[in-house]
């Protein structure tokens, strides 16, 4: 059993959820704080602060203060200004908050003091467009915002539209459009990675199950290659999820709802090109969060329906072997190692 400590996003107000955001190690997780729906986390570059999105209706994102003993003080929160915000990411030079508000396919932006608070919004995106999935592409859906590795760029992904928008982030908060990049219809794009040190950055499809291979250079996505993220013929209906590349850039992981799997693709020297080279059972049901653990030789993934987090020795060749240490957590749907 691992010493590692993780805080746990979840959803409270499911049937059967928690109550907020728990912390500890995986045998002693406990909760640090109650606040609703937590359903994605970030930690500021030094450590000292926590944020966390609230994904109701009325969306908000909170701010905590990380105490001495991993617990979380309450500083403020605001709202999205849009509904259901699922995801979160702090802007490389720490000054800016942004975040994906779902349900209403919007992204807005907030101010962090030095004191770890969040100002008033100085942007909030609204996005538009639809896609051939009448159930789930009626309109804009904003699922990630991420940047690029030398934090010049943000790209934002759209399930709704199937589209990734390029920005810049200006200095006072206001992303500008760069460039646009359509993955194939019905897609349903929901996150992306880029590769470390290769030109290549690589989109994880919820709604037909597959990973779109793109090559990359300034703030310029162009398709590659498109790989399906389960074996040929798998029965049923599936819906990935979380997506993450290993630090060398040699392997992708990404979470399977539906299949209950997690798929490893190994990634070809020039970032190019991958191969689906390992389905394995997720621990549970529904996984829809992955994360490695801080030394890159263990994978959580929060299996939100069965409320497990199941844990996963990676080897030298990028496969998983499940480890045992799993343990029970109400509706896991986010990890972030200490």
């Amino acid at each position: 059993m691992t010493s590692e400590r993780i805080y746990v996003g979840s959803y409270t107000n499911q049937p059967g959820g928690g109550d907020g955001i728990g912390f500890g190690p995986l045998d002693a997780i406990a909760l640090a704080v109650t606040t609703a729906d937590p359903s994605f986390l970030v930690r500021s570059a030094d450590g000292q602060f926590l944020y966390a999105t609230s994904e109701g209706e009325q969306g908000r994102v909170v701010a905590f203060a990380i105490q001495p003993d991993g617990g979380l003080e309450l500083l403020n929160d605001r709202p999205t200004e849009g509904k259901h915000p699922c995801h979160l990411e702090i802007d490389p030079s720490g000054r800016y908050l942004l975040t994906a508000n779902y349900t209403s396919g919007s992204v807005a932006i907030y101010p962090i003091g030095a004191d770890g608070s969040l100002g008033t919004a100085t942007q909030v995106i609204q996005r538009e467009g639809t896609g051939p999935n009448q159930e789930r592409q009626e309109g804009p859906h904003a699922h990630q915002v991420v940047f690029d590795p030398s934090g010049t760029y943000t790209f934002d992904v759209d399930l709704g539209s199937d589209t990734v928008y390029t920005s810049t982030l200006t200095a006072d908060g206001q992303l500008e459009e760069v460039d646009r990049l359509r993955i194939h219809p019905g897609a349903g794009p929901r996150h992306l990675v880029f590769h470390p040190r290769a030109g290549a950055a690589y989109v994880i499809n919820e709604l037909d199950s597959t990973l779109t291979v793109c090559s990359y250079a300034d703030g310029k996505l162009q398709v590659v290659q498109t790989a399906s993220t389960r074996p040929a013929d798998s029965p049923g209906e599936n819906f990935p999820a979380e997506l993450l590349i290993s630090a060398d850039g040699r392997f992708l992981y990404g979470s399977n709802r539906g299949d209950n799997t997690i798929a490893v693709f190994a990634i070809a020297g020039d970032g190019l090109s991958v191969e689906l080279v390992q389905t394995i059972g997720s621990g549970g049901d529904w996984p829809r969060h992955l994360a490695f653990s801080n030394d890159g030789s263990r994978l959580y993934a929060a299996n939100e329906r069965s409320d497990a987090i199941a844990t996963f020795a990676i080897d030298g060749d990028g496969r998983l072997t499940a480890d045992g240490t799993g343990i029970s957590w109400p509706k896991p749907v986010c990890i972030l190692p200490v």
